[in-house]
């Protein structure tokens, strides 16, 4: 199924943002194929036997969504989708601290994230990991965070993401270079890492 048109989002995401809860529902029926695909394929990175399915993680995205003030302003297609993006990173490192808080110690293997970051389906992410990482790039770098989190959790492209930040293509190419290679020597545990 092709994305949402642009007009369509864009307009109901007006809508909502003027009040009309009316609005919501539509508006997650317009994405929610796109939703579900972003959800397919951060959780295909997880690790093995994650009890999180991607229908339950836009679920709860959508909750978070409804639970978000009325009249916060609403730009684009891009706008909604790099505010997904925060919404199914705060879902998961959510569900990683759940399973942690029950689960301490159960030897479950965790992977740096040089994988992940690359797109490779097969090498399962920690999600705190991930987190904690993220939020020390944020620190240092709040854009390259941004990149991260639509690149990674959102899956937008380069030039979305670019459209998304305000910011030059390159910008995004180099931002998204530097910003892997941190969190990559970060997750590796190297200590001459900023």
């Amino acid at each position: 199924m092709p994305p949402p048109a642009s007009d369509d989002l864009t307009r109901l995401l007006h809508d909502w943002s003027r009040g009309d809860a009316a609005a919501l529902p539509r508006l997650i029926e317009l994405v929610y194929p796109e939703l579900h695909k972003i959800a397919a394929r951060v959780l295909s990175r997880e690790r093995p036997g994650h009890t999180l399915q991607p229908t339950a993680l836009v679920n709860e995205a959508y909750l978070r969504f409804s639970q978000r003030e009325p009249g916060k302003q609403w730009n684009d297609r891009t706008h909604f989708f790099a505010v997904a993006a925060r919404v199914v990173r705060a879902v998961l490192v959510d569900h990683a601290r759940a399973r942690d808080a029950v689960k301490r110690g159960d030897g479950h293997r965790r992977t740096g994230l040089a994988a992940a970051l690359d797109m490779a389906a097969d090498a399962p992410v920690d999600m705190l990991d991930l987190d904690a990482a993220l939020a020390e790039l944020e620190a240092l770098n709040a854009e390259h965070c941004r990149i991260v989190e639509l690149r990674y959790f959102a899956g937008l492209s380069i030039e979305e993401t670019a459209e998304a930040l305000g910011v030059s293509i390159s910008t995004v190419k180099r931002g998204w270079l530097a910003a892997k290679t941190f969190v990559r020597r970060r997750l590796e545990g190297d200590p001459a890492v900023p």
